[in-house]
């Protein structure tokens, strides 16, 4: 692989719940920290909240995990 072609980066769970504004406020205090993360299933969880199987997840690249855990340690 090129130096100039991308690594695919692996995106891990650090946060799942049916709150979308506490991962809106976990996923701003984490950007603060610039660390890159994501929101996945928003929608679903907000349309249908029927606990863990459609639950919204907050990601984090697998480098950061620890980073981002402390981060979001007394969040959580």
């Amino acid at each position: 692989m090129k130096d100039t072609e991308m690594q695919p980066t692996k995106l891990v769970v650090i946060l799942r719940c049916n709150d979308i504004e506490r991962l809106a406020i976990a996923r701003s205090i984490l950007d603060n920290a610039e660390i890159f993360s994501t929101i996945r299933n928003e929608y679903m969880a907000t349309i249908l909240p029927i606990g863990e199987e459609m639950a919204a997840e907050l990601l984090v690249e697998e480098k950061d995990i620890e980073r981002a855990t402390k981060l979001l340690k007394n969040f959580l």
